[in-house]
């Protein structure tokens, strides 16, 4: 494992600032978490960019709690209700979701909103490559993350529940409105020339949209958990950016990986496929469309350079939060450093649709 994924695996004594009312937290659980008994330890993930996650244990089980961060937040930025209700809307129907025991709304118990969740135990691989796991295993994982989205766009939100988990009309109109005008808010993080230009290219060619599903927002290798020796998906983490929205942007979000440097994110670009035993972007999106029951997906070309302004946009918020100490992230600082290859990438595939 190189270091810079060694900074970002496993969990680390709780950061300086990060700290909270540990004794606080033991209470509210025993009134709160069914079955929960102390004496309880914390420690804090080393990843996760946007909203602080940290283990919890107690000598009869583990947990983890997501909060939001502390200080000057972006509004509608860091949703802890959102990603407690999704998880317990999708968990009861099947989908691999963490079970959440308890929201906590109440900013009086350790500082800041936040829940409770089960602590799955499994594996995370980092490489998307998964240069690291025998041969035989690569494909299937690859299959079993194709059939998990595939999974998640084909539950209907109103048969859970949650047919106003995201607003009406054009799902990249939206996204696209929220993300630059984040963008152009964030003032100390700065503007960028490909970011400015691939905005504007974005508005002129927002494509028709299609019945809005579930979309998970972040969809990647590096946000599930394994099975431990199966190729199967235990659970799909970090559901900060779900809504109800168009399933093609979803599907292309996690396609990405496939122009993705290594560097940056858990990437493809540049890496001899058949030499991994790893499927082809085509063959990949061959399979979803059979499960979804598409013979192709309209405007896909579209979809990634969208996806890549996005993810540019995520980064320019953790550049913000780094220049203003909120950053929860080690590894926010590189983050950061990597928004403007980002918006770079993101213009070179506006340009090649």
């Amino acid at each position: 494992m190189t270091a810079a994924l060694d900074e970002n695996v496993g969990t680390e004594p709780v950061r300086p600032g990060f700290a909270f009312d540990v004794a606080g937290l033991d209470r509210w659980m025993t009134s709160n978490v069914p079955g929960y008994h102390g004496p309880l330890s914390v420690e804090q993930f080393k990843g996760g960019q946007s909203n602080p996650t940290y283990k919890l244990e107690t000598p009869q089980r583990k947990y983890v709690l997501r909060r939001k961060p502390s200080g000057q937040l972006l509004k509608g930025a860091h949703a802890i209700d959102r990603e407690a209700r999704v998880l317990t809307a999708l968990g009861g129907v099947g989908f691999p979701a963490p079970h959440v025991h308890a929201l906590c709304m109440d900013d009086t118990v350790i500082g800041t909103a936040f829940y409770v969740m089960d602590c799955v135990e499994g594996r995370i691989f980092w490489d998307a490559s998964l240069a690291d796991t025998p041969a035989f295993q690569r494909a299937p994982i690859f299959d079993a993350m194709n059939a998990t989205i595939a999974a998640l766009h084909a539950i209907d939100p109103a048969s859970i529940g949650m047919e106003d988990y995201g607003a009406a009309g054009n799902y990249c109109e939206r996204q696209i409105a929220r993300w630059s005008k984040q963008y152009i808010e964030d003032v100390e993080a700065g503007r960028d020339s490909s970011m400015d230009k691939v905005i504007a290219w974005l508005q002129a060619h927002i494509p028709n949209a299609e019945s809005p599903r579930i979309i998970h927002g972040d969809f990647r290798i590096d946000n599930l958990i394994f099975h431990s020796s199966e190729p199967r998906v235990v659970a799909v983490l970090d559901w900060e950016l779900s809504t109800l929205g168009d399933p093609r942007a979803d599907f292309a979000y996690h396609a990405m990986m496939y122009h993705m440097p290594p560097d940056i994110l858990a990437g493809l670009y540049g890496a001899d496929l058949q030499a991994l035993a790893l499927p082809t972007e085509e063959a990949y999106e061959q399979a979803y469309c059979r499960r979804t029951g598409r013979t192709r997906i309209e405007n896909y070309p579209f979809f990634i350079a969208f996806n890549f302004f996005r993810m540019a946009a995520i980064f320019h918020g953790i550049k913000g939060r780094v220049i203003r100490g909120t950053a929860s992230s080690a590894q926010a600082t590189k983050r950061a450093e990597n928004f403007p290859r980002l918006a770079a990438i993101a213009w070179e595939r506006a340009q090649a649709v």
